[in-house]
């Protein structure tokens, strides 16, 4: 809907008081804008196989995630993303850890994924998504040999980054890969 401004409440890591680690909800204020959703829905039914984790395990999907933010580092859409880049490859990681079978390590550290809501705050265009989707293709090449990646479960693994980056895109302009710093 034009002009609505769209918030979400996202769980956070903190200390509490007492000095121990909790969960709490912080609001995320996202920019008044028109904001594009996909035709059709978020995806259904594409979640790669759970016996990728297995085969993996948690450091290959760590290192397979830090390759991937190195390589969106030589992309021009670089400054859609936090300065920090290993840190923003272990929160993809940590999501992926999961979605893949192994344990819940995003939810415990970040809470609900809710990645749409989060990635909101910047601008995605089919070009960005494009980009992206590139270079995670790059890094998968020979993941069987790099990463312990199942040869049979890859064609899964793309089709779902095919279709879960495609529920990311909220801007339906062409006017460049983003430009807000997340």
């Amino acid at each position: 809907m034009p002009g609505t401004q769209y918030t979400a409440s996202l769980m956070e890591n903190q200390r509490d008081i007492y000095g121990e680690d909790r969960l709490f909800n912080r609001p995320v204020e996202v920019p008044v804008r028109d904001v594009y959703v996909p035709p059709g829905g978020p995806p259904q039914g594409i979640a790669p196989s759970r016996d990728i984790f297995p085969s993996m395990g948690e450091e290959n999907i760590y290192r397979m995630c830090r390759d991937f933010y190195t390589e969106l580092e030589q992309t021009d859409i670089r400054p859609m993303f936090p300065d920090d880049m290993d840190a923003a490859s272990r929160r993809i990681a940590a999501f992926l850890i999961g979605l893949l079978g192994g344990p819940p390590v995003y939810q415990k550290l970040y809470g609900p994924p809710m990645m749409r809501a989060r990635h909101l705050n910047t601008r995605i265009n089919e070009q960005a998504r494009q980009t992206w989707l590139a270079a995670f293709r790059r890094v998968l090449e020979r993941a069987d040999d790099r990463y312990g990646m199942p040869e049979e479960h890859l064609p899964g693994f793309l089709a779902f980054l095919d279709g879960f980056s495609a529920w990311m895109v909220n801007e339906k302009s062409a006017s460049g890969p983003g430009d807000s710093v997340t």
